[in-house]
């Protein structure tokens, strides 16, 4: 891509990132389109994904340019995330894994994703992300790795999200990602959530500004928040900048 283009590009990113507008249109989109189920709309090579396609777009874009050997994901559902890193690795080429933690993987969600053409890049791990035994497991499988990339997107509580960054940011390398995912709570309206143990307050998006204040090694990165419009990680796009 020529100088010009990307300088080009950068203006635009840095307009749409300034523009309040279009920034509170997008939100109040998300809310509408939330009620709605909306990410339950997308899979990818046949399995749910649960997740905004633009998430997505900014996923791929990351794993290109890192290249990591090793991507963990704590939140499995359907396992359509873990088959789209899986995909993504499989382009990049080399023996780069997906390790996909939850405390209740079901057992049909297992069994096609074990079936899956990717699975031989898959690992699974049932229990709880904030459990002591299986953050152990986590670092073993970790520290053979030079690039690890580190999803969240599990239980949505402070609590929990501050508990996950607390486990898992020291296995991120530098120049790879910590992404947190629905810091978009934070951004909803304040019943939005009526039958949830998270909410305003009380979410992802609180937790990873708690984070930030503790640490050096992240810093947000500002072109996903300012590019994407439509995300439900605002904020949550976290690159590793040390050692």
């Amino acid at each position: 891509m020529s100088d010009e283009f990307e300088r080009e590009k950068r203006d635009y990113i840095r307009q749409l990132g300034s523009n309040a507008s279009l920034q509170a249109q997008s939100k109040e989109w998300i809310a509408d389109v939330s009620r709605l189920k909306y990410s339950y709309n997308f899979t990818w090579l046949g399995r749910p994904i649960i997740q905004f396609p633009q998430d997505m777009v900014a996923m791929q874009e990351i794993i290109w340019r890192v290249q990591p050997e090793l991507i963990i994901e704590m939140g499995v559902a359907r396992g359509g995330s873990l088959i789209f890193y899986a995909s993504m690795l499989e382009l990049v080429g080399g023996e780069g894994r997906v390790l996909g933690v939850d405390i209740d993987i079901r057992a049909n969600n297992r069994e096609e994703i074990e079936r899956h053409p990717m699975a031989r890049r898959i690992d699974l791990l049932e229990g709880s992300s904030i459990d002591d035994e299986i953050a152990d497991a986590v670092r073993t499988l970790a520290r053979r790795k030079d690039r690890v990339m580190v999803v969240l997107d599990s239980n949505h509580t402070h609590e929990h999200v501050a508990r996950e960054l607390e486990l898992y940011a020291p296995l991120v390398s530098r120049n790879s990602y910590l992404v947190v995912f629905d810091t978009i709570i934070e951004d909803m309206p304040d019943d939005f959530f009526p039958d949830r143990s998270w909410g305003k307050g009380n979410n992802p998006k609180t937790a990873v500004h708690q984070f930030l204040q503790t640490t050096n090694r992240f810093v947000i990165d500002e072109e996903y928040n300012s590019k994407l419009l439509i995300t439900v990680a605002p904020d949550g796009y976290l690159r590793c900048v040390k050692d």
